[in-house]
């Protein structure tokens, strides 16, 4: 829980800091894409990005087969059209608790993401027993840097 409000604070104080004016990034695949803020002329949720937040209690004795799984998996999503964020965190106070922040341009980016081999490894590592637990929830971007 305590990384969770970490996480959403980060988001909170890059949100008020970024004085709510379009942007424009480059995500891993070196592509140059607009992104609207608050003030844009266009904040329709159709034109918000979807985001992921999964949370994994990973069996102790999996760890290091993990690591090198969602390594890959987090490599591989990056290079994704319509990836714009992939991260992996692990939780403070529990070594085997982590938390993944995906951020995608859309349904379609979602869905492509899904047929990938490295989505794939994650699968398989969850039905061969790996994980304790794992949670996922899906939102939409509002207010995002």
């Amino acid at each position: 829980m305590k990384a969770i409000l970490l996480l959403l604070a980060s988001a909170y104080y890059a949100v008020i800091t970024s004085a709510f004016t379009p942007t424009s990034f480059t995500n891993n695949n070196k592509h140059t894409t607009s992104r609207f803020s608050a003030s844009s002329s266009s904040t329709s949720l159709a034109a918000m990005p979807i985001c992921i937040v999964v949370e994994a209690e990973i069996k102790e004795d999996r760890m290091d087969e993990f690591l090198t799984m969602i390594e890959a998996n987090a490599v591989g999503s990056r290079k994704e059209p319509g990836c714009i964020r992939f991260d992996v965190l692990q939780a403070e106070d529990q070594a085997n608790k982590f938390f993944f922040y995906e951020v995608y341009e859309d349904a379609a980016a979602i869905d492509f993401h899904k047929t990938q081999p490295h989505y794939a490894a994650w699968g398989t590592f969850k039905e061969s027993g790996g994980t304790i637990s794992s949670v996922s929830k899906k939102a939409s971007g509002k207010f995002m840097t």
